[in-house]
């Protein structure tokens, strides 16, 4: 039988349910840690396959949209899970908590199983559409393996996801910091000691995300010492608990989806001004920005549960500490950090032009950082509102914003500065800091507007 809605709660339920401010705190800085480590891993690949010349690189910038994608498409149903795993918690219902993460679960299996086959069978012509050419053969040795994999990135994902819905990041940061330790560890193996080559690097990622895949599975049921337990043979599809995981899980994953699009547009744009050196310079120049963007990242996947749970628990006062906290959290340092990558752009872009097809691109990878150095605290803004609004279930309204920002500001400045105005590359990598920045402002002020509308109504009734 399942368990009822009453019982001891955890550590990581009490959490949710006390101080926001020192909720986000406890929770967001063993997620910052984690993704600074999974980020760590990206930089690494993009390290060791810069050995094997710049067609290897530009090959993985080609990839890297389609992965983001998978990456993006499972990220958003566990955000779905999450967060409607927190908003039960905050309504004291642990049963449809349970049924919240089952069904996040479930549908995520469905859905890599879906993909994978036509990813897998036409990844060359998927990325000879794409502009990649020359670099489409390495291209699809990188993707094919991860294509094939996505079973285990989609369980992987949503696992991970379901652990910070109640409340336990720190077991979530484990799951993260040992994927990407493994990673780091195997990708030389198996790019350079089996000379597997770019495909090495994907075959490292898989291995990784396997092996602590087993760990959670070995979590949820076999030790079953998690708050919310699956229990996937009584499991019946309920149109309701479906509805509350997924309108925010589909919009949560349409918005990754859309950050991968921008990627390949990006890629075109850049393609019109030059040349796949031009590719390689964005998707490594990226990971960076990427990496400096991570502590965010921490911040923002720990507002989404306790966000859901003031929401749940109609504390909308709550709810709008935890959104202001976590902005100023974040903006403190989003600054150190930007200001960090600004004084060192030339020595981190050594890094990625180690070698002799590689050295040309120092300079420009370093142009790139600089330049959007100052979107690292920018953002800030628009993704802990981005978060707060799939916290409140209003997963909808997070699409918007992230619809305005990625696929509207940013490839109109990216093309207008780039193409139009034929400011070429630099004006691209500057189209790309305007467009960030002030689509972030948009949504911080949709959701302050939106919370002080939910007081108010709150206040007459």
């Amino acid at each position: 039988m399942r368990p009822t809605s009453e019982g001891q709660g955890t550590i990581g339920v009490e959490t949710l349910l006390g101080d926001p401010k020192k909720a986000i705190v406890k929770l967001s800085i063993p997620m910052i840690i984690a993704m600074v480590f999974q980020t760590a891993y990206n930089l690494v690949d993009a390290i060791w396959v810069a050995g094997l010349g710049a067609d290897s690189l530009a090959a993985v910038g080609f990839a890297f949209p389609i992965f983001f994608a998978l990456i993006g498409l499972a990220n958003g149903i566990g955000i779905g899970g999450s967060s409607a795993i927190a908003r039960y918690i905050g309504r004291h219902d642990r049963r449809r908590a349970e049924l919240a993460a089952e069904h996040a679960l479930v549908f995520g299996v469905l859905v890599a199983v879906l993909i994978s086959l036509p990813l897998f069978l036409f990844a060359e012509d998927i990325f000879i559409s794409m502009g990649a050419a020359h670099t489409a053969p390495l291209a699809a040795d990188y993707g094919r393996v991860l294509f094939g994999g996505s079973l285990i990135i989609f369980v992987m994902s949503i696992m991970s996801f379901l652990l910070r819905g109640e409340g336990d990041a720190k077991r979530s940061s484990y799951i993260m910091v040992a994927g990407s330790v493994l990673n780091i560890i195997l990708d030389p193996v198996f790019i350079y000691m089996l000379d597997l080559g770019v495909a090495g690097a994907a075959w490292a990622t898989l291995v990784s995300f396997g092996a602590v895949t087993l760990v959670m599975l070995h979590w949820y049921f076999v030790r079953r010492d998690t708050y919310v337990r699956l229990h996937l043979l009584l499991f019946r599809l309920d149109r309701e608990i479906f509805q509350e995981v997924f309108r925010v899980g589909i919009p949560a994953s349409v918005q990754m989806i859309s950050m991968a699009i921008m990627q390949l547009a990006m890629n075109l744009i850049i393609l019109m001004v030059a040349d796949t050196d031009g590719v390689a310079v964005y998707s490594t120049g990226w990971r960076v920005i990427s990496m400096a963007i991570i502590p965010l990242q921490g911040i923002a996947s720990a507002v989404v549960p306790v966000t859901a749970a003031a929401f749940g628990a109609h504390r909308y006062d709550k709810l709008s500490v935890a959104h202001l906290f976590s902005v100023r959290f974040a903006l403190k340092i989003g600054l150190v950090v930007g200001v960090f990558i600004l004084v060192f752009a030339p020595q981190i872009s050594l890094l990625f032009s180690w070698s002799e097809g590689s050295e040309h691109l120092a300079g420009p990878i370093a142009e790139l950082i600089r330049i959007n150095a100052f979107m690292v605290p920018g953002v800030a803004l628009g993704m802990l509102s981005s978060s707060t609004f799939q916290g409140m279930g209003m997963g909808l309204r997070a699409l918007v914003a992230t619809l305005l920002r990625a696929l509207l500001l940013v490839i109109t400045f990216t093309y207008v500065l780039g193409v139009l105005l034929g400011f070429g590359l630099q004006g691209i990598w500057f189209g790309l800091l305007l467009g960030n920045l002030m689509g972030s402002v948009i949504v911080f002020s949709w959701v302050r507007l939106s919370i002080a509308h939910l007081c108010r109504q709150k206040t007459y009734v």
